[in-house]
């Protein structure tokens, strides 16, 4: 979709990796960074991004497959830090998937029973 860069310019989730922007960080490492959904759409809504600029998860699992699996260890570890380690772990790729910002991250949602309301 889009290119594989350290970081982007005009990346919003650039700038919270990089730490020119504030976030509600909840965890991170060296390559991922996770943090509070501005518009929560669940009792617990972090986004989790590798702090490398990807476009979205595919371009990610082909650049780097062991980063896509970091990420879904941290949804894990969040989840069970700040809910009952039950989650959903949602990717959006592209405009009409929802994604609105092009740098993939995962949505982690839980602490409640979560329904199924496609869109």
């Amino acid at each position: 979709m889009t290119e594989t860069h350290a970081t982007s310019s005009d990346c919003i989730f650039c700038a919270i990796a990089t730490g020119t922007m504030d976030a509600d960080i909840v965890k991170e490492n060296d390559r991922i960074i996770a943090f509070r959904d501005i518009n929560p759409q669940a009792e617990m809504h972090v986004l989790v991004i590798p702090r490398a600029h990807h476009g979205d998860v595919v371009q990610l699992a082909k650049a780097a497959p062991e980063t896509l699996a970091e990420l879904v260890t941290f949804a894990d570890e969040i989840a069970s830090e700040l809910a009952d380690g039950q989650f959903r772990f949602i990717f959006n790729s592209g405009p009409q998937a929802g994604q609105s910002v092009f740098h993939v991250h995962g949505h982690v949602l839980g602490g409640q029973r979560l329904g199924w309301t496609p869109a």
